[in-house]
């Protein structure tokens, strides 16, 4: 089987959506059907099995980075730490800025969420902008932690996020690259 043909299949483009001429990638047919999800899980936790990309925990990035980095550590039997939009962690946190196309966001995570030298393998859905994700690797690297890799489902790479984490330091793992689309 054709992993990245199968995926693919499964992941919905919504034409102007958020706004007029952009073609939004909806991953979450990949979540409603169980084969299909189960086949996507797989495709990171055999990757990240490999003892020299073996993570002690899982990050996930908020939303639907929490929806497959929880299932990830579960399946790899490593810990899962959220990173959240500011305001939604209830202990001590750090934050990270980061600039949107209009303006900015920040994201936080909790003060303990990580031990000084711990290896983090960091999840979203999608790389667009790389912003995001880009502030997820500096909060690990606040707590002393490692970034093994950025991981996720899709890559638009004309959206320049994906040159901009590689340009940062990131090594990053994608399954689906939208390039020309």
């Amino acid at each position: 089987m054709d992993v990245v043909s199968y995926l693919r299949r499964h992941i919905r483009t919504v034409p102007d959506w958020p706004s007029p001429g952009v073609q939004f990638r909806d991953i979450t047919p990949l979540l409603q059907d169980p084969r299909v999800f189960r086949v996507l899980i797989d495709q990171f936790v055999h990757r990240y099995m490999d003892p020299a990309l073996r993570p002690d925990l899982v990050a996930g990035i908020d939303a639907r980075g929490f929806i497959l980095g929880a299932v990830i550590a579960f399946e790899l039997g490593v810990g899962f730490v959220p990173i959240r939009k500011k305001g939604k962690l209830p202990f001590d946190t750090v934050e990270q800025s980061y600039e949107l196309e209009y303006g900015s966001a920040t994201v936080e995570i909790h003060t303990d969420a990580l031990q000084r030298g711990q290896r983090v393998l960091l999840i979203d859905d999608l790389i667009a902008t790389g912003g995001t994700m880009l502030a997820g690797k500096r909060l690990i690297e606040k707590l002393g932690g490692d970034v093994v890799e950025g991981a996720a489902i899709v890559d638009l790479p004309e959206l320049g996020g994906s040159q901009l984490l590689r340009d940062g330091g990131l090594k990053l793992f994608t399954l689906v690259d939208y390039a020309g689309h």
